[in-house]
């Protein structure tokens, strides 16, 4: 039994900040009741090419982004446009412990499924609005993406190319990393609501915006500009305060390499066959490195150049000094240290035999974690669910089913 077995999250998200954060709930055992539209379903099932390729290794019609956020949960489509659509969610709301949604601020509250009508019913409830800008402050109503939030949380400003060098200018990550990082505090803030209405007796809202995510991920770089009146800038992919630590090319490839404090780089000095440059005074502090970069790093990318890639990252790790190669994601899911710790998964699909999927980074000791369901189809569980939950007959299933209000 996983850690959250018994929490049943009802889940109205969609797209991926939102879906993160319930995969990760269904990983530790929780049930998850994903509320989908008829017919189109979160909008990330249309999100494609890429689709997953069946056996044949042809296009299937699952898109390879919803399968990403989604495994674990059953599917329920309802209309909640309708009426009785609305009664259904809140019914279903009274037997759920968590609710997550994504709407734009008080968006459902036209439907009757805000936080004060659902805790009207359910006192007990925990219930996380995901938001671009917060339910609070002067850009509340807008709506907002993860690429808005890494634009005005400071993150391309410091991502990519320095101005006035080829290339140079704003980037934006290559991962949605603002949804992913939400994903994970709403997981940590729901957890702790849970365990707040554990001695309490009483749930609570929980109000996450991408824009404060993002600005809270903006760590260091934006402590620096507090307490030190520091702006970052963009650096591509050096460390400003660490030296070295940035890509050095090679022989053949190239790696990401840190030398994280003064014994790091004695270590390094070592391995490269410049011991001198540990007791030089430009070098021997990371404080005089970091002034002297202009001069360190040319020389350790000369000497860099003399052999692979794979060859330096195996002599720097046996003393100790950080480095690895730049992997593509193909190469990564076929390092020896990515497969021994799980990370590809297969699940069984009813259409597409045995579907791959990126696996949980979580280890837990005494409930470990357990892969029970793949993405479900739009609308796979709806029957079971208002069946399971809501004791609901044939008959009645039917005549919403012919109503259009479920799917």
């Amino acid at each position: 039994m996983g850690p959250l077995e018994g929490i049943r999250v009802l889940d109205l998200s969609r797209v991926l900040a939102g879906p993160t954060a319930t995969q990760m709930m269904a990983d530790f055992g929780a049930e998850v009741i994903k509320i989908e539209r008829p017919r189109t379903g979160d909008d990330t099932r249309q999100w494609g090419p890429p689709y997953v390729k069946d056996t044949d290794g042809n296009d299937s019609d699952l898109a390879t982004y919803f399968v990403s956020a989604n495994r674990g949960k059953r599917s329920v489509a309802i209309d909640i446009a309708r009426p009785e659509g609305q009664a259904l969610v809140r019914r279903l709301a009274e037997r759920s412990d968590v609710f997550f949604e994504n709407f734009k601020t008080h968006g459902l509250r036209q439907y009757g499924l805000d936080h004060e009508t659902i805790r009207a019913l359910n006192p007990r409830i925990v219930y996380a609005s995901i938001t671009g800008f917060g339910q609070t402050g002067p850009y509340a109503p807008r709506p907002g993406y993860d690429p808005i939030a890494q634009a005005m949380g400071g993150l391309m400003s410091v991502t990519g190319i320095p101005d006035g060098e080829p290339g140079g200018g704003p980037q934006r990550a290559g991962v949605a990393v603002t949804d992913v990082m939400t994903g994970v505090y709403a997981v940590a803030a729901v957890l702790a609501g849970l365990i707040h209405r554990g001695a309490s007796g009483n749930g609570q809202f929980i109000d996450l915006s991408l824009l404060d995510v993002q600005i809270a991920g903006m760590t260091n770089v934006a402590q620096a500009y507090l307490g030190a009146g520091v702006v970052g800038e963009r650096c591509n992919s050096v460390h400003p305060s660490v030296v070295p630590s940035q890509i050095f090319r090679c022989l053949e490839g190239s790696v990401m390499l840190v030398a994280g404090n003064d014994a790091q780089f004695g270590a390094l000095c070592l391995v490269l066959g410049r011991p001198e440059w540990a007791r030089d005074e430009r070098f021997a502090i990371n404080a005089s490195r970091v002034r002297h970069r202009d001069v360190l790093i040319p020389a350790l990318q000369d000497r860099l150049m003399t052999r692979t890639a794979a060859e330096w990252t195996i002599a720097c790790s046996d003393v100790g000094v950080p480095c690895g190669p730049i992997n593509d994601i193909a190469q990564a899911f076929a390092d020896p240290q990515v497969m021994a710790r799980g990370m590809r998964i297969e699940l069984p699909h009813s259409s597409l035999g045995r579907l791959a999927l990126v696996g949980c980074p979580v280890q837990f000791s005494d409930t470990p974690v357990e892969y029970r369901r793949p993405p479900p189809g739009l609308g796979e569980h709806t029957e079971e669910v208002l069946r399971e939950v809501l004791g609901m007959q044939k008959a009645e299933l039917d005549d919403l089913r012919g109503a259009a209000i479920v799917g």
